[in-house]
């Protein structure tokens, strides 16, 4: 079982910085990949970025590139989320989640979650 605990989140003004973290407790969270998906008020969970087991494989969506860095320390057993140039409509609540496979950007493909950090952005 893989417990997924994000943090980082907080209130930003727009063009700021803000670095998520997402610590989990399962011995084997070196074995799966994990992605970044974010919930804005009102709208369906969206994607953001993945990175894969050994953390030499990402993806983003479109509105990350650029912007945001995915990273991850196995050793810490930790993945990140660097999230530059934060514009307002990047307010959401990010959560990390754990897929046995990379390659993924659907909720239902990935089989744990967390609870999920605010972003606020502010203009």
């Amino acid at each position: 079982q893989v417990q997924l605990v994000e943090s980082g989140g907080g209130l930003v003004q727009a063009g700021g910085s803000l670095r998520l973290s997402c610590a989990t407790s399962g011995r084997t969270f070196s074995t799966y990949a994990v992605g970044w998906f974010r919930q804005a008020p009102g709208k369906v969970r969206e994607f953001v970025a993945r990175i894969n087991r050994l953390g030499n494989m990402k993806y983003y969506t479109d509105s990350a590139k650029g912007r945001f860095t995915i990273s991850r320390d196995n050793a810490k057993n930790t993945v990140y989320l660097q999230m530059n140039s934060l514009k307002p409509e990047d307010t959401a609540v990010y959560y990390c989640a754990g897929a046995q496979y990379y390659g993924y950007t659907s909720t239902s493909e990935y089989q744990y979650w967390g609870q999920g950090t605010q972003v606020t952005v502010s203009s």
